[in-house]
Parts: structure tokens; C-alpha cells; sequence
């Protein structure tokens, strides 16, 4: 499609409230807005591990409108503290760059291009919201434990207690547990056992969509 062509077919795109509900879920998570004329218009950049093919797909084509090039796979080259290289393989995709994403560019980066968790989250976060997010950053705690938690390493810790708020909307409670590294000290979010049922209620209609993603609600896959 040529420059001109595209454009135009742009200005008739309007995000709906699903894609809208999925964007949220994303930022919190995994996904990116990129801006290359300082926020007038964002794409959003979606990738995972190949692994996560069949999840990317979902959301792939949720947005599948928004984009005009399929899916593509990568190696990603990262070198250890003891100086050995990792290569793991990614896939992902980008959308246009439009204008439309640029309340959430302006909640989620509103200056120096570090990802925050907006003001106005609680306004924000709906299920689906919360089952995106964890589908990007959770984990399925153990079968002693049976329940949940999302890895929120990139946040403050003031930043996350307005998740909490935001959460218990829905009636979940959490607690955030500290982990120390070398590289410093990082919080994530730990549901309680009292809140997992409900937790999960909320995840599983869309893990039901994407049969690969079964083990992040602690559900073993059927051997191929």
C-alpha cells in the first residue's frame, strides 16, 4: 500500500473498547509505544518469546486492522555476567504509528520515555485489562500454594500501590513482596490465597482462547 494510500486509510481507524482494554493490559505488562515526532503519534510494539507464539497471534489479531505486515521472528543476542552469550528467539509485530494511541502514550510515558503506571489506573484496569497483564508478566505460583503472581520488576513500589488500589475494585488483595538482586532492590505483586478464585475467574476466559498459555493458570499441557 503507498504513503499516501495508507494515510488516508489511517484517519478512518478508530480503536474499540476491547483493543483499548488489551493496550492497558500490554503497557502494564510487556508492550511498548515507540513515538518518532515527540508523541504526536505512537505504534504499539508487541514481542515475546517464540514461545508465546500463539498469545502474540491473539493479539496480533485483535489488531490485526491497526497492521500491515504479519508477525516476524528474531534473535535477540544478550551476554551473561560471565561473559557468555544468550540467544534467544523472539517474535512480535508493530502497528501503525496513529494518533489514536496517544492518551496512552501520555499516561504510560509522560516524560523522559520511562514506562510509569499511570495516575488515573484505576480508571484504566478492567479484567481484561488484568488478565492481558498477566498473561504478559504472571505466574503461576506452585500447587501448594495455588495462586498468582505478576512480575512488576520495572516499577516503584509507590507506583504499585496504586495497582493494589486499582485491584481491589475487583476484589483482590495482594501483597507486594520484595526481591533483592545486584542490581537493586525490586517489588512484585503476590496475590492472596483468599483472592486467587476470583483471580483466576478473571484470567481464564482469554487462557481459554489460547490453549498454550493453560500453564500460567497452573494447568499442565497435554504431551505432543
Amino acid at each position: 500500500m503507498h504513503s499516501n494510500k495508507i494515510e488516508s486509510y489511517k484517519k478512518g481507524l478508530r480503536l474499540t473498547k476491547t483493543q483499548k482494554e488489551i493496550i492497558v493490559g500490554t503497557l502494564l505488562g510487556d508492550g511498548h509505544l515507540e513515538t518518532s515526532n515527540h508523541g504526536r503519534t505512537y505504534r504499539l510494539k508487541i514481542e515475546h518469546s517464540i514461545k508465546q507464539k500463539e498469545y502474540t497471534d491473539w493479539i496480533f489479531n485483535q489488531f490485526k486492522l491497526w497492521i500491515n505486515k504479519k508477525p516476524r521472528t528474531w534473535k535477540r543476542y544478550s551476554q551473561l555476567p560471565n561473559g557468555s552469550m544468550l540467544v534467544s528467539q523472539k517474535y512480535g509485530f508493530s502497528t501503525y504509528s496513529h494518533g489514536a494511541f496517544r492518551f496512552f502514550g501520555q499516561q504510560f510515558y509522560p516524560k523522559n520515555g520511562r514506562k510509569i503506571i499511570p495516575k488515573v489506573i484505576e480508571k484504566l484496569l478492567t479484567p481484561l485489562s488484568i488478565a492481558i497483564w498477566y498473561l504478559d508478566d504472571g505466574s503461576f505460583k506452585s500447587e501448594r500454594h495455588k495462586t498468582f503472581i505478576i512480575h512488576t520488576h520495572g516499577y516503584k513500589k509507590n507506583d504499585l500501590k496504586k495497582v493494589q488500589k486499582a485491584l481491589k475494585r475487583y476484589e483482590i488483595n495482594t501483597k507486594l513482596h520484595m526481591q533483592k538482586r545486584r542490581s537493586g532492590i525490586y517489588w512484585r505483586i503476590y496475590i492472596l490465597s483468599e483472592s486467587a478464585p476470583r483471580f483466576r475467574k478473571i484470567v481464564e476466559p482469554i487462557v481459554n482462547q489460547i490453549p498454550s498459555m493453560k500453564y500460567k493458570l497452573g494447568n499442565k499441557l497435554p504431551k505432543r
